[in-house]
């Protein structure tokens, strides 16, 4: 019965949040009322993995309404890891959050910056946790308008085009998912993904399916910056005040790809269908080819953000890599990534966003001296670096790992070539973080102001929760990975 409560309470407690902000949170109060109910949300996402460990899965029915009527919120392996990723990025960046919000965002809108920042959290947590087709559609669009607002909310002016590039977007990829969602009620007349999954049994020769599923993959690469569909992330990653940058580099492109495999594995059932499966192969040439471009690009970039957010692609291409492999192992490889990348991309951007307020922007050239100047910030960002190339020890290395096994036990040409792929984007991206190292501690620093100093405490604990995690979840894979292996199993129907 807890369980069950509190898979509500998830999603009500940050709603609820929202407006109370609006209401009381002037000055500080704001911050303080966004760091207590986040924390808590994390708290309940513990509990929650704790009972789906322990028990099984918990299904809680809104209302008593019981389906196809009524809205299920449902907690399994995989929404349980990504509800932890979630509120646990959210939780560690918030001491971050007081210094950027006041930084970045005018005093006059920061009711209205906290207020966005919980209806996006909430959002993101009710796409993960709902059982409902259609729910998960209300709950982006809470998350997407909310993030909108957000990015906008950025000092530079460019933030607004940022934000109107992202609006179309991801307008258009909202678009094509309620599409795949209509679809697929038209097929059966039910919108809960269980339910949906049962009636779709044996109909997997059905063109409308095909195309409801078709839609789905597009919808979502949108949203989940899939090469070439990627066009609003560099800007929105750019231009966004710093801690936005952390919410949706580390949990909101990983939201999407839950989606993904959800819709893909729980739903329709693609690894036991050879005509769905047909679309999810279609990934695996874009994933190579994000790999290495995405990596490419951030070898020239000069604005770290830009550079990072060039790099969240290439690492979008990995996850997508070990879906289109649609293996127990790929598939192991892909989950773990997703919440490895989470927490190294989050510590880089928080990092980026200390360097930012210290040094004076977020150049290549603020780098230079700030190995000596800005010792602790720059250690933890090296941490985080490390891990996006896989270096043995750190979190990257381990769902890389995986993703390897996952393509050579194929034993196909097209299994080796995604091994070799793999391996040859993680050399690539040696080189921009290389490029970054380099500056940070072996460029003179006579283009930074002595006045530089290290980063606050408070934004030093985010910065070591997040690279400290990036450590002990490379040594310690019990978590992540056994966590993974079950719900990876689960969406092939492994027993």
């Amino acid at each position: 019965m807890i369980g069950l409560n509190l898979a509500a309470l998830q999603v009500v407690v940050p709603l609820i949040g929202a407006p109370l902000c609006t209401l009381f949170g002037r000055g500080a109060r704001a911050w303080v009322l966004s760091t207590a109910l986040t924390w808590c949300a994390f708290a309940i996402s513990i509990a929650l993995l704790v009972e789906v460990l322990c028990c099984g899965t918990i299904s809680y029915v809104m209302g008593g309404w019981l389906a196809p009527w009524g809205i299920e919120y449902r907690v399994d392996y995989l929404s349980a890891l990504v509800l932890l990723l979630i509120t646990g990025v959210a939780s560690a960046v918030m001491p971050f959050a007081y210094h950027s919000v006041i930084s970045e965002v005018s005093r006059e809108k920061h009711r209205l910056f906290y207020t966005a920042y919980l209806l996006t959290f909430a959002g993101l947590l009710g796409m993960v946790i709902t059982g409902d087709a259609f729910n998960a559609f209300v709950f982006m669009e809470i998350a997407s308008l909310s993030a909108y607002v957000l990015i906008g909310l950025g000092r530079n002016r460019r933030a607004l085009y940022a934000s109107f590039q992202y609006l179309v977007l991801g307008t258009i990829g909202a678009t094509f998912f309620l599409i795949g969602v209509g679809l697929l009620y038209m097929l059966t007349g039910t919108l809960n993904m269980v339910d949906l999954s049962e009636r779709l049994s044996g109909q997997h020769d059905n063109r409308v399916l095909f195309a409801a599923f078709s839609f789905l993959v597009v919808g979502l690469s949108l949203k989940l910056a899939l090469f070439p569909l990627h066009l609003w992330l560099p800007n929105s990653y750019a231009y966004a005040p710093s801690i936005v940058t952390v919410l949706l580099a580390a949990t909101g492109t990983k939201v999407a790809v839950y989606l993904l495999l959800r819709f893909g594995f729980t739903v329709l059932q693609v690894n036991q269908h050879h005509e769905l499966l047909s679309i999810i192969d279609l990934l695996l040439p874009l994933a190579l080819i994000g790999m290495f471009a995405g990596s490419i690009v951030a070898i020239y970039q000069t604005d770290i953000k830009r550079l990072l957010a060039y790099s969240s692609i290439s690492q979008i291409g990995y996850i997508l890599l070990g879906i289109a492999l649609a293996s127990e192992r790929g598939l192991i490889g892909a989950i773990v990534h997703v919440f490895n990348h989470g927490v190294m991309k989050a510590g880089l951007f928080v990092a980026v966003g200390a360097i930012a307020l210290h040094a004076g922007g977020s150049s290549v050239n603020n780098l230079a001296g700030l190995g000596k100047r800005m010792p602790l910030t720059m250690a933890a960002f090296t941490v985080c670096a490390l891990s996006l190339i896989g270096i043995p020890g750190t979190v990257g290395f381990i769902s890389k790992w995986y993703l390897v096994l996952a393509a050579l036990e194929t034993g196909t040409t097209r299994g080796i070539i995604a091994a070799i792929g793999v391996i040859s984007a993680s050399l690539v991206a040696i080189i921009y973080v290389w490029r970054l190292v380099e500056v940070a501690y072996f460029t003179n620093p006579s283009n930074v102001e002595a006045s530089v100093t290290e980063a606050s405490w408070p934004t030093l604990l985010s910065l070591w929760i997040l690279a400290g995690s990036c450590l002990v979840f490379g040594l310690a894979t019990d978590l992540t990975v056994g966590v993974s292996r079950l719900a990876a199993r689960m969406l092939l129907g492994i027993s």
